[in-house]
């Protein structure tokens, strides 16, 4: 089963813009591939924009703590962190996937 960790922060007023530059690096980063990543999603309050939720999922636990505890990584989320009055992390074994069902392609069979 995958894992995924959810990192909720607060970004400090009037600290979007430089939350959303910083956070480019580790996109860029994201995007060119890390062994046994998924996905990853940044996500925005709708009823509070300073609230953001960063999600994460990797293929393997393994995978994931050996991305969370390199240097790399420190180097990429170490300058968010200045953009934030709060965060909480929180990691979780996927059990259960469930995504909309695509229409069938082949029409059906005649008789």
């Amino acid at each position: 089963m995958s894992v995924c960790f959810v990192l909720q922060v607060r970004v400090k007023p009037d600290s979007e813009e430089t939350f959303l530059e910083r956070y480019d690096a580790l996109r860029e980063r994201v995007a060119g591939g890390i062994d046994g990543h998924v996905v990853h999603r940044l996500c925005q309050g709708v009823d509070d924009p300073r609230r953001w939720l960063i999600f994460s999922e990797f293929e393997t636990v393994e995978a994931s703590q050996e991305w969370e505890r390199s240097q790399e990584h420190r180097e990429l989320t170490m300058p968010l962190r200045d953009c934030w009055d709060e965060a909480q992390r929180t990691s979780y074994e996927v059990r259960l996937e469930t995504r909309r069902r695509q229409p069938d392609t082949e029409p059906a069979a005649s008789a």
